[in-house]
């Protein structure tokens, strides 16, 4: 059979050359059909040969080749399609490969994902070539035969590694005659869909939430079906960076992202360069790579790749590596000189390039507690002279450089070097002083390890007066001790010097002027102010021009014995912390500032604080009582003592509320001053009583007290009774003591005076006085005479010589005393002209003397003593002669040497018969 395939070519422009070899062409295609070998119209002898199928995961690749000498007369694309096939689910085309004149008789390949696992089922790939609508006949390639036809059931895939977040089909393979569960559980995985695939493959489409743990995630069909997946995310490295250490290497770090998760199934790779990196590092946030470059000056791209059967990831970064010098830590370190106060430090470099570089390096110094970072430059630095050491001290040291110019990095630490500096005289003390009563305290802080400089032997205290020039001072060596207490004068002003001695010598002088006892030096600042601040003063105050080198904060407790702490401060200050190991909640303070100058220091101001206010213990008030008035009842206390203080008291509160009543009254005061408080308008009940002091922590003290209030008559009872008991109390003892002592008490009060009994003899003469007897039944006394002498009278006084007279009341010399025994004179006779008469008389009250004369003084006779109640004459019992004259006492009360007037009632005679 003749075939001929009709060919319709347009030329335009074109040469009749051209259609002339068109023409031959057209007319070597119908001759080519008419061949006797059997080929139909339309079919391409130029098609693949050397097929091979091979398979990864779920990808089909496959290769071929042309090696049929007509493919040769190809001038055009040559275009290969290829389907995939599955038994019983039909694939469309799958896919083409186009393959240029120039690559005919090469290898071409095709790869192709399946979205089911290769073991689902069989799969086979066709393929045949097309040019020019003419088509080669297809071509099928098997692989992999699929575990149904295997009859393997079970979970496929099987050990897959899948990224987080996708989706994947696995297919269940069951076995003849089991049942798939239309639901089946899939642990630790997200949402899932089935559906039948053949008769005995089902799909099970998952959504893959979760990073496997441990090791892999298990998924099931059923319950004798599974297989394990590895789920897990593709590289996610970020942040390169490189740079060099040597001039000859570069060395790149990045920043792992999100572990991935299947490093154990897919470990990452990555490429520096392109170069692989064999150093992948640890499981740590920070990689690093190294390679060796040719010394470079100028940017270039420093490219690094990430990647692993889940993904890649591709980083750059662009850089100069002379600018990017990550130096390597100084080696061989040494302290090659040492001093009391300097060290030369000395080290080496490991590379040669460094001594051609500027270098910076840091010096950490260390020491207890405290570092410090000294920097220094050079041209391939290798040593430096550290200087201001403390003497006597260790000393760690460590370097670290890098480059001046363009500085990158520092380097890493190097190795600590230790030393010990030599010994040095102390430091100046820091010295204060305190007045305690009439004793003055000088204080100075010992010095610190690193004042001392040595190990301190004693401290040497020198006084003198301020002024004294030319006399010898008063010097005091003090051992292990930081105070030492003057007796002073405290009207003189005195200058105080201590220094400190080591093995190394002594230390500058420290002195300080201690002010006389006048009113003291004090110059108020404009401000005070406290802030109590975490177990601390924070102090400010205005400032003072009388401080020429400072100030001086000291403090110390208010209440028992305390031992001044004090902080000096710059005079270009006026705020300071204070702060104290020794600082107690509850304890106040007394905070002074005072003003350095050069001579004693100036006190500034003074206040009162607590480093914490703490509450007051309940029972403040011990000493509380009440008193009534009317309907009123005044509450009162003994003012609080400081000690009992752990707050500041801003007022008082009493509280009062009638037993079993719940409504309460209250008054307050807000001095704290006042020691009483008073409940007015209570009724007579029962009262309890609760007062509280107010502070800044709230009411604290608290202390109780209960009255009784009765009726004003009743409260009358009380006090009369007491009054009565006091009364008779008082007056029977003075009853029983004067009954005691009554005899001593009647003697020397009120000495007895009995009554004199005259007895007047019956044988005397008219004419004649009568010899006068007293009788006693005590005592027998003796009694002067009585006389009468012949004495003008004036004016009723009796003259004698011209002046007036009277007898004394007591002898001479004594006044109501009784007398000594005597044997009485007798009474002389009373009238002129009778002579005298003697008897003997006895008195027993020696206040009954008339004139008398005692021893042998006599006295001229005077008028006698007649009956009646005066001593006027009477007539009826006795006529005195015309001559006689009346005897007249007078009153001796001007004259208490005269003699004491004679009454005549005074003493009576007895009537003659």
């Amino acid at each position: 059979m003749k075939t001929c395939w009709p060919v319709h070519l347009t030329f335009e422009g074109k040469t009749d050359h051209m259609m002339i070899t068109w023409l031959l062409l057209v007319s070597l295609v119908c001759k080519s059909t008419q061949d006797g070998n059997g080929q139909e119209n339309g079919v391409l002898q130029c098609e693949p040969e050397n097929l091979t199928l091979s398979s990864s995961g779920q990808m089909i690749m496959l290769t071929w080749t042309e090696n049929d000498p007509s493919c040769s007369a190809v001038h055009d694309v040559l275009v290969y399609e290829l389907v995939v096939l599955k038994p019983d689910f039909p694939i469309p085309l799958t896919g083409e490969v186009s393959v240029m004149p120039d690559q005919i008789g090469s290898s071409h390949s095709w790869s192709w994902m399946s979205p089911f696992a290769l073991e689902c089922f069989s799969h086979s790939v066709r393929i045949r070539s097309r040019y020019n609508k003419q088509t080669s006949p297809w071509k099928q390639e098997h692989i992999h035969p699929g575990m149904e036809n295997l009859k393997k059931p079970g979970v496929y895939p099987k050990d897959g590694l899948f990224e987080v977040g996708s989706n994947f089909t696995f297919c269940c393979i069951l076995q003849a005659g089991e049942s798939f569960n239309s639901t089946p559980s899939i642990k630790g995985l997200g949402s899932s869909e089935s559906r039948q695939i053949s008769n005995q493959t089902y799909a099970l489409t998952v959504h893959l939430t979760e990073v496997s743990k441990n090791t892999c995630t298990n998924v099931y069909c059923t319950l004798n079906h599974g297989a394990c997946a590895y789920i897990g995310y593709p590289p996610q490295d970020k942040d390169l960076q490189c740079e060099t250490q040597d001039l000859q290497s570069v060395e790149c770090y990045w920043t792992v992202g999100r572990h991935s998760a299947v490093s154990f199934k897919s470990p990452t790779v990555y490429h520096l360069l392109g170069r692989q990196c064999r150093d992948r590092g640890d499981r740590s946030e920070i990689r690093r790579c190294k390679i060796e470059v040719e010394k470079h000056s100028g940017e270039r791209n420093w490219t690094l790749t990430a990647e692993n059967k889940l993904g890649k990831v591709e980083l750059l970064d662009r850089a100069d590596l002379i600018k990017r010098v990550h130096m390597f830590a100084p080696k061989a370190m040494m302290a090659s000189t040492i001093n009391a106060r300097n060290v030369t430090l000395e080290w080496e470099w490991t590379v040669q390039h460094y001594s051609t570089l500027n270098i910076r390096c840091q010096v950490n110094i260390s020491h207890g507690e405290t570092h410090t970072i000294r920097e220094y430059f050079g041209v391939g630095l290798k040593f430096t002279i550290l200087n201001n050491l403390i003497p006597y001290w260790n000393y760690n040291l460590t370097v670290r450089c890098a480059t001046t110019h363009h500085l990158w990095k520092w380097s890493d630490w190097s190795t600590t070097v230790n030393f010990h500096t030599r010994g040095d005289v102390p430091d100046a003390l820091d010295v204060w002083w305190q007045a305690v009563g009439d004793k003055i305290i000088i204080l100075w802080k010992m010095p610190l390890a690193n004042q001392s400089h040595g190990i301190i032997k004693d401290y040497r205290v020198t006084c003198e007066k301020s002024g004294s020039r030319g006399k010898e001072p008063q010097h005091t060596t003090v051992y292990n001790n930081d105070s030492l207490t003057l007796s002073l004068d405290r009207n003189e002003e005195y200058i105080v010097t201590v220094t400190a001695r080591n093995e190394n010598g002594t230390s500058s002088p420290s002195t300080i002027t201690i002010p006389s006892c006048s009113p003291e030096r004090t110059e108020r600042a404009n401000g005070f102010w406290i802030v109590r601040s975490g177990g601390s003063f924070n102090l400010s105050w205005s400032p003072s021009p009388a401080a020429s080198c400072g100030y001086i904060v000291d403090w110390c407790p208010t209440v028992g014995h305390c031992k001044v702490e004090w902080l000096k401060v710059a005079s270009n200050q006026t705020s300071a912390r204070i702060f104290s190991k020794n600082f107690t909640d509850g304890v106040r303070y007394l905070i002074s500032v005072y003003a350095c100058t050069q001579g004693a220091p100036v006190l500034l101001n003074r206040l009162e604080d607590y480093v914490r206010e703490t509450r007051i213990k309940d029972g403040l008030f011990k000493s509380l009582k009440w008193k009534r008035q009317n309907s009123d009842v005044e509450v009162y206390w003994d003012h609080i003592n400081q000690r009992e203080q752990s707050a500041f008291i801003q007022g008082y509160v009493l509280y009062w509320s009638e037993k079993d009543s719940n409504e309460n009254f209250t008054v307050s005061t807000v001095n704290p001053e006042d020691t009483s408080l008073t409940a007015t308008n209570l009724h007579i009940s029962n009262y309890k009583f609760k007062v509280v002091a107010q502070t800044a922590v709230g009411e604290c003290g608290t202390t109780y007290i209960t009255a009784t209030l009765n009726p004003l008559t009743d409260n009358m009872v009380k006090p009369v009774l007491i009054s009565l008991v006091v009364v008779f109390g008082v007056l029977s003892l003075i009853t029983i003591l004067c009954y005691k002592h009554w005899t001593c008490i009647k003697q020397k009060v009120y000495p007895p005076v009995p009554e004199p009994v005259l007895k007047w003899p019956t044988s005397l003469d008219a004419n004649k006085c009568h010899p006068l007897h007293v009788d006693h039944e005590a005592e027998v006394l003796d009694v002067s005479e009585v006389h009468y002498n012949s004495v003008p009278v004036v004016e009723g006084y009796v003259i004698e010589d011209g002046k007036p007279h009277a007898s004394t009341q007591t002898p001479g010399g004594y006044y109501n005393q009784p007398l000594k025994k005597s044997t009485p004179p007798l009474l002389t006779s009373l009238t002129t002209d009778t002579p005298a008469s003697s008897f003997r008389s006895v008195f027993s009250n020696p206040s009954y003397n008339l004139l008398m004369q005692t021893g042998e003084q006599q006295y001229s006779p005077g008028p006698c003593l007649q009956e009646g109640t005066s001593l006027e004459g009477s007539s009826s019992e006795y006529q005195p002669q015309s001559d006689t004259q009346t005897l007249n006492f007078f009153d001796t009360t001007n004259e208490p040497e005269s003699f004491m007037p004679c009454v005549s009632n005074y003493v009576l005679l007895p009537k003659s018969t």
